[in-house]
Formats: C-alpha cells, structure tokens, sequence
C-alpha cells in the first residue's frame, strides 16, 4: 500500500487544483482560475497530500501566523474521507503555527462537520462569548 505524503504545497498546478475541488463540490471557487491561483500564491502556507502523485487532499491557511491564523480550505478528495487524512492535514498546519493566538474556520453546518472540528479542539464561536459575520463578494453568491 502506497503511503500518503504530506508536503508544502509551493507550485499551484490548476488540473490538480480543480479535479480536487470539483471532487467535493467546490465549484465556486474554481469560476475564477487565476483568482484562486493568487490567493494560492498569497496563503500562509498551503500543505498537499499526495498518494501515488496524485493530490488527494489540501490545506490552506491565510492570517498574520501570530495572533490569527484563518484555515481558508481543508479538501479531502471522497475516496479517502474518513481516514484521518483530514485531520493529518489539520494538524500539520497547526504544528507550523504552534504559538498562533487564535485559529478561525468557516465550515458547513453538518453535525458531521462541527464534529470533526470539535474532535481537533475548535467550539463554536458562540461558546467563547463571540459572534461570526460575514460579506460575501456578490460574485460568489
């Protein structure tokens, strides 16, 4: 069994990019390729897993790195959900950022997902006494 790799992600590849995006939905993000590769170029750090040279499942966190650090994507490519790589990928970022004051997501609101986050450690805004607003550009409503 070919082991998974984990690794910075330093070369944005737009037909890895978008076969893993479209793979779980993520559509939106793809409208505008050259966006998306800026914001890439622009991110803290990005870390990829790799199985066989093909990306099966990505990080990428954007902030200061000090007081905020804002994990933007976490993708897991269907076929292997549900076997930690999610959180492989998770902890890894967390591990460049160890002395990170606060670490924000935004995510679906499944019980599958606030799950997921609450198993890593996060809590809902709410419970820290904080709300969450958001302004969407109107191009990706």
């Amino acid at each position: 069994m070919t082991p998974v790799m984990i690794r910075s992600y330093e070369h944005f590849d737009e037909n890895e990019i978008k076969t893993l995006y479209e793979s779980v939905g993520w559509t939106s993000y793809l409208r505008y390729p050259d966006l998306l590769e800026k914001a890439y170029a622009h991110s803290l750090q990005a870390l990829a897993a790799y199985k066989d040279n093909q990306l099966i499942g990505i990080i990428r966190a954007v902030g200061d790195g000090v007081s905020i650090l804002y994990i933007q994507d976490l993708l897991v490519s269907p076929e292997h959900q549900r076997k930690g790589l999610g959180s492989r990928l998770l902890n890894e970022m967390l591990q460049w950022f160890p002395d990170v004051n606060q670490v924000v997501l935004l995510t679906d609101d499944t019980e599958a997902m606030i799950h997921f986050y609450e198993s890593a450690g996060f809590q809902l805004v709410q419970k820290a006494g904080c709300c969450s607003l958001i302004r969407l550009h109107p191009c990706y409503q």
